[in-house]
């Protein structure tokens, strides 16, 4: 008896031993350096897919991140190529070791035709002669926003309420199969330190990792939800993050007033 008593006591210290180790392993440090020279790389944006939490490295190229084994890193830095990293125990255990390295991106300058207005100078008339893209709105009943539509867009209204109610359709496809991305995409919402990162960005590449889509698959969203091609070509990454998730915030409501 005293046997089974001693190996239970022996069990319990070592689960204990254990837990505590697993808590103090959560913390995850590294550094980001330019893969061509060994130099830090400060300010590069570094994201946890899983836990959607993120952060970006100081002066020295460091950063600190709560992360566990299997979570996915992403690392996005301006001019660089992109690309995650799946956390290893060994990148927890040994802190402060790890060495993320970025490429240079390669760019190809295209050739650029600028046309200038003709201007008389006569601000009567130049001004009748710049060209307008009037974006407009429409509201659905129900529903406390209402859609951005591009230039005259004559069938703003069925188009969008076409798109939510086919169920063959790219929009319901998904936002109707991938409910745990759409969910991380709210996170992303909530998360401060998140929306200071997206508000610099331009290139799509983690909402694109996010909802496992490609940029045109993005472009498309926002059409099919009636905005403009002015406002998906310009807008950062953040107001394109807060344009998704007000969509599909529209497409549950539309979607529980069908099933109804």
């Amino acid at each position: 008896m005293k046997k089974v008593v001693t190996f239970i006591i022996l069990f319990i210290a070592i689960a204990s031993t254990t837990a505590q180790t697993v808590k103090k392993e959560t913390k995850l440090y590294a550094k980001v350096v330019n893969d061509e020279d060994d130099k830090a790389m400060p300010n590069v944006h570094v994201v946890n897919l899983t836990t959607i939490k993120g952060v970006v490295t100081n002066e020295k190229g460091e950063f600190e991140l709560t992360a566990k084994a299997d979570d996915m890193l992403f690392f996005s830095f301006l001019g660089f190529k992109s690309i995650k990293v799946r956390v290893t125990n060994d990148m927890l255990k040994y802190k402060g070791s790890s060495t993320i390295r970025l490429t240079e991106l390669a760019y190809a300058l295209e050739k650029v035709v600028i046309a200038p207005y003709q201007l008389t100078g006569y601000l009567d008339i130049d001004a009748k002669n710049v060209p307008i893209r009037p974006n407009y709105r429409y509201r659905i009943a129900g529903l406390s926003s209402g859609y951005e539509a591009g230039e005259k867009a004559p069938g703003a209204i069925s188009t969008v309420l076409g798109a939510i109610f086919n169920p063959g359709d790219f929009l319901q496809n998904l936002f109707g199969k991938k409910p745990a991305q759409m969910r991380k995409l709210r996170q992303m919402k909530e998360d401060d330190e998140i929306r200071n990162l997206l508000a610099s960005k331009f290139d799509r590449q983690m909402l694109r990792e996010l909802l496992q889509v490609e940029r045109v698959d993005i472009d498309e969203i926002l059409s099919l939800c009636n905005y403009s091609k002015t406002f998906i070509t310009t807008a950062n990454d953040l107001q394109i993050l807060d344009a998704i998730n007000d969509c599909y915030e529209e497409y549950k409501v539309l979607s529980r007033e069908k099933k109804k």
